[in-house]
């Protein structure tokens, strides 16, 4: 396996995991779950190609300056769409909310799909992709957002959100916001979605709305329960087993899809709480758990 072949399955890992992460903080500790987080990948993907291809703005010897701007921006707009749909679905209780979030997907999809703007189902092509969506800059994005993600989950805001997942009738009696908490959930997700647009656009040079099908926004649901609902940990490593596991089996030619899809049945059959279930990786973890080995060892001796 070549290093350019191996970075590139990296990138598209760390695309894969902005959004996860996102979807993380929704459906791992707020108890939402999205079907749509394609369409707002999507926006997130057309309004950064637009801004780096038809908005030059700064000298080209600024234009990663102009790539972070059309990250952000394309992480902001997803954001806003996200508090407008969050109004109005997010009082729509457990299935109905999935249900609104998948048509808000397909939505999206189908208006791409005939916006000649954005040139309709031909999408756009010629994004610039030269020392934009490279391995260091994912690295380092990733990096934030996993920071940003943990101290949010230990603030009270997170454990507002937790409170929430757990029982969102006794959050609400003991004064907690809920509607407000779900809303501030879903837009921070949306945000992660969008920036993961804007790479994945950088990342390919073209972008088509059939790239942001409902099946892209399934995938993603199943990579979070996969790792662990309320596991940032889980999150990371189901996000590298699942993006790299085709990968391995790409020898196996037509029954890929079907070993990949039986390998992600076992798991959930054998750990249906995820890998991690609520539980972080952490070096302290690992330490306890070496000390308690090495302790039942000792006894046994």
């Amino acid at each position: 396996m070549s290093w350019g072949y191996l970075s590139g399955i990296l990138i598209l890992t760390g695309i894969n995991l902005m959004t996860v992460l996102g979807l993380s903080l929704l459906t791992g500790f707020t108890g939402l779950f999205s079907f749509g987080h394609a369409g707002f990948m999507a926006i997130g993907a057309y309004t950064a190609a637009t801004i780096t291809m038809k908005f030059n703005f700064l000298p080209a010897s600024m234009f990663q300056v102009q790539f972070f701007l059309g990250l952000i921006a394309g992480g902001l707009v997803s954001m806003l769409i996200s508090l407008v749909i969050g109004k109005l679905t997010l009082n729509l209780k457990g299935d109905y909310f999935c249900i609104a979030t998948l048509g808000f997907g397909e939505a999206i999809r189908l208006i791409l799909d005939n916006v000649q703007y954005f040139g309709g189902a031909r999408g756009l092509s010629s994004i610039p992709t030269q020392g934009t969506t490279t391995l260091a800059n994912v690295v380092l994005i990733n990096v934030i957002a996993v920071t940003v993600l943990v101290l949010i989950i230990r603030s009270r805001h997170g454990r507002n959100m937790v409170a929430i997942r757990e029982e969102e009738l006794a959050a609400q009696t003991i004064g907690i916001d809920v509607f407000k908490y779900k809303l501030i959930s879903f837009a921070i997700s949306a945000f992660y979605a969008g920036i993961a647009g804007g790479l994945m656009a950088h990342y390919f040079g073209y972008i088509q709305p059939i790239m942001f099908k409902k099946v892209k926004s399934t995938e993603l649901t199943i990579i979070v329960i996969f790792g662990g609902l309320g596991s940032v940990s889980g999150s990371v490593i189901g996000t590298i087993l699942l993006t790299f596991l085709p990968e391995l089996l790409r020898s196996f030619s037509n029954w890929r899809l079907v070993l990949y899809g039986a390998a992600v049945i076992l798991i959930m059959i054998t750990r249906p709480q995820g890998l991690m279930g609520g539980k972080e990786f952490s070096i302290k973890g690992i330490m306890q758990f070496i000390n308690k080995r090495r302790h039942k060892g000792e006894v046994k001796s």
